[in-house]
């Protein structure tokens, strides 16, 4: 999830995907910016490289990056809905344009709900932290083989290898 690296490789259509979407909420750019480089240090400092895999770590990242995402374009529009909506129109064309099986990315799009449905639970709460919150959460996690079995999660982060 390197921006920089992943929008090199992008090609031009995939590009102009991005745009048109950037294009129409201009406010949220930044703050999605921002959302995505601390969910990578995050992970990084905790995981290491480990949260690039298919693992429990990786349900992490994915749940703390749209929980970020959500909070820091929250903070913009003073709107739950309108910042949960573009955390999943940007996270889903994220997944749309990376290079994944359709296991992997079925669980993706699984683990951003995940990140979405608990801010929208614990927005108001000062001091909350979230951190602590998604490694209980990471611990309960569910290992999955099927799109069936992610679909029967629906609040539990799930993951496909150890």
């Amino acid at each position: 999830m390197a921006i920089w690296g992943r929008l090199i490789n992008m090609s031009p259509g995939e590009v102009l995907q991005l745009l048109k979407v950037s294009i129409r909420h201009p406010r949220f750019v930044t703050p999605t910016i921002k959302a995505t480089r601390q969910s990578i240090k995050i992970c990084d400092k905790l995981f290491g490289d480990d949260h690039h895999r298919d693992n429990r770590s990786n349900a992490f990242r994915h749940a703390l990056w749209n929980y970020l995402i959500c909070e820091k374009c929250y903070k913009v529009c003073d709107s739950v809905e309108k910042s949960m909506e573009w955390s999943k129109k940007i996270t889903d064309l994220h997944e749309e344009l990376a290079p994944n099986d359709e296991l992997a990315k079925t669980m993706d799009l699984h683990n951003n709900l995940v990140g979405r449905k608990l801010f929208k639970k614990y927005y108001s709460e000062e001091n909350l932290d979230i951190i602590r919150l998604l490694k209980e959460k990471m611990k309960k996690a569910e290992k999955v083989s099927t799109a069936e079995q992610i679909n029967a999660q629906q609040h539990q982060m799930v993951y496909i290898e150890d």
